[in-house]
């Protein structure tokens, strides 16, 4: 896809963040329920408090039309060692389309460039390899394994672990 962008989360994105939350996947991987307009716009609200804050900075991925189509992040920032958690997803129509690579690899410049981050890391469920896909195309080297990581539904998942430093070559 062509026409992609950065920007930061605005409170008309609601219906687009409710959307997307729909699904039995995102529901599972939320830090809470976003069954709601009003629980949407606290999660906005929650992404803009943490940019104030100065400890996350999240995005939502627009096509040229201004339409959602993801979400990226960089989160956990530690300003003192310059390292920060970078996160994605797409909308259900968005998926395979490469607005996730296109999200991670702005995210990753933007961390680097902008905030002057030096080490951001990911990870994803080893269940899910488009998203090992994403993290290799935007230039994160797996580091390792964290056994039984993530727990959803009751069932513990392995994350693979990548990271990516300011002075890698991309």
């Amino acid at each position: 896809m062509t026409d992609l962008t950065l920007r930061p989360w605005r409170d008309e994105d609601a219906a687009a963040i409710l959307a997307a939350f729909a699904t039995p996947d995102m529901a599972r991987q939320a830090d809470r329920p976003v069954e709601s307009r009003d629980e949407a716009a606290s999660w906005i609200s929650r992404r803009t408090a943490e940019r104030a804050a100065g400890s996350a900075y999240a995005f939502a991925v627009v096509d040229g039309a201004g339409t959602v189509l993801g979400h990226a992040a960089v989160g956990a920032v530690n300003h003192v060692h310059g390292i920060g958690w970078v996160s994605y997803w797409t909308t259900p129509d968005a998926q395979g389309k490469g607005v996730a690579t296109y999200a991670c690899k702005a995210v990753t410049r933007w961390a680097f460039d902008d905030l002057g981050l030096f080490r951001l890391e990911l990870g994803h469920r080893t269940n899910n390899p488009a998203s090992c896909r994403v993290a290799e195309a935007a230039g994160f080297t797996v580091e390792g394994l964290q056994r039984q990581k993530l727990a959803y539904d009751g069932v513990r998942y392995d994350v693979e672990l990548h990271a990516r430093l300011a002075t890698d070559p991309g």
